[in-house]
C-alpha cells in the first residue's frame, strides 16, 4: 500500500495585520501573531519574492517589536542588524534565513519550539521518477512506536536507495500526520507496505510472501561490528522497537542467516536512537553496495 500524498500548500499572500491592532493585544499573543506573520513570510519566499510593501510592512513590524522590549541584547542586536538586510535586492535563501531567524527568536519568547515535524522544507515535494534506488536492498521495521522514528527512518531509508519498507502490524504508520512530515515527503515516493502478521510466524500466510529468498540481518548489540560487516548484494535489514530492540523470532531468522551489525560507542550512555542507528547502517550498506 502506498500513503496518499500531504503536500503543504504554499502561500501566494500574507494577511498584513494593521500594527496598531497588533499593539492592542496582550503581549504574549502579541508574540504568538508576529511570530505567524514571520512564519508566513519564510514560507511565502518559497513561491515569489517579497514585494516592496511586504518589506516595508516587515521592517515596521521588527521595529514595533523592538520598542515593546523584553529582548535580550543579542536578540535584539539580530533583530535590529535584519531590518537593514530586508530589500528588494535580497534573495530568497537569504532572506527565507533572516525570516527563520527572526521566528525562533519569537517562537522562543512565546515558551514554544519546534519539534521536528514542524519544520518546513521546500524539497518536501519529491519526483518518483528521479528517484535511484538499489534493487533487493530492503527494511523491516518491527514495532518501531513512534512516528517521529518512523518518519526519520524512512528519509534516511530513501536518502540511502533502499528499494523497500516492510513495517510490523504494530508499527507506526508511515501515514501518521508526524511521520509524513517529518519523512519530508519520502513516505510518497517510497514502496513500502505494512504487514497483517509477522512474517517470522511460520503459521502466518504472511512468511511465505515477505522477503522471499532474501537473506536477513539485524541491526543489534552483540553482532559484528559495522566496520567488519559483510554487506549483502541484496537483503533485508532488520531494525526493532525503541525499548525491546529486535524480537527474538527476527533475531532467530537473522541468525541464521547473515547475523547481526552493530554499532560501537564511546559513550556513558552506549546506545543510539533507533533512527540515528538506521541511518547510519544504512548509510554504509549504501557505500558498500556504490563501491564507495
Amino acid at each position: 500500500m502506498k500513503s496518499q500524498a500531504i503536500i503543504p500548500a504554499i502561500l501566494s499572500t500574507i494577511t498584513l495585520i494593521p500594527l496598531f491592532k497588533l499593539s492592542q493585544l496582550p503581549p504574549s499573543q502579541k508574540l504568538r501573531k508576529a511570530a505567524n506573520l514571520i512564519r508566513a513570510a519564510e514560507k511565502l519566499l518559497i513561491g515569489r519574492n517579497l514585494d516592496a510593501k511586504e518589506l516595508d510592512y516587515y521592517k515596521r513590524l521588527l521595529a514595533f517589536l523592538l520598542d515593546t522590549g523584553g529582548f535580550s541584547p543579542l536578540e535584539a542586536d539580530t533583530i535590529k542588524n535584519t531590518q537593514d538586510k530586508f530589500l528588494p535586492e535580497s534573495g530568497n535563501t537569504e532572506l527565507r534565513r533572516l525570516f527563520n531567524n527572526l521566528y525562533q527568536i519569537l517562537l522562543t519568547k512565546t515558551g514554544r519550539f519546534q519539534a521536528d515535524w514542524d519544520f518546513y522544507d521546500a524539497d518536501g515535494i519529491l519526483d518518483p521518477a528521479k528517484r535511484q534506488f538499489f534493487k533487493g536492498m530492503q527494511v523491516y521495521l518491527e514495532d518501531i512506536r513512534s512516528p517521529y522514528n518512523i518518519g526519520s527512518m524512512f528519509r534516511a531509508a530513501e536518502s540511502f536507495g533502499a528499494e523497500k519498507i516492510w513495517l510490523s502490524p504494530f508499527s507506526a504508520s508511515p501515514k501518521h500526520k508526524r511521520a509524513e512530515r517529518t519523512a519530508m515527503g519520502c513516505v510518497d515516493v517510497l514502496a513500502f507496505e505494512q504487514l497483517e502478521g509477522s512474517p517470522f510466524d511460520n503459521t502466518s500466510h504472511v512468511a511465505h510472501n515477505a522477503f522471499t529468498g532474501l537473506p536477513l540481518f539485524a541491526l543489534e548489540t552483540g553482532g559484528t561490528a559495522l566496520e567488519d560487516f559483510s554487506f549483502p548484494r541484496e537483503g533485508v535489514l532488520i531494525a526493532g522497537s525503541e525499548e525491546l530492540g529486535v524480537s527474538p523470532e527476527a533475531l532467530s531468522a537473522a541468525d541464521s542467516s547473515l547475523g547481526r551489525v552493530s554499532i560501537k560507542t564511546w559513550g556513558a550512555k552506549g546506545s543510539l536512537n533507533v533512527s540515528v542507528a538506521f541511518g547510519i547502517v544504512m548509510q554504509a550498506w549504501a557505500a558498500h553496495l556504490s563501491g564507495a
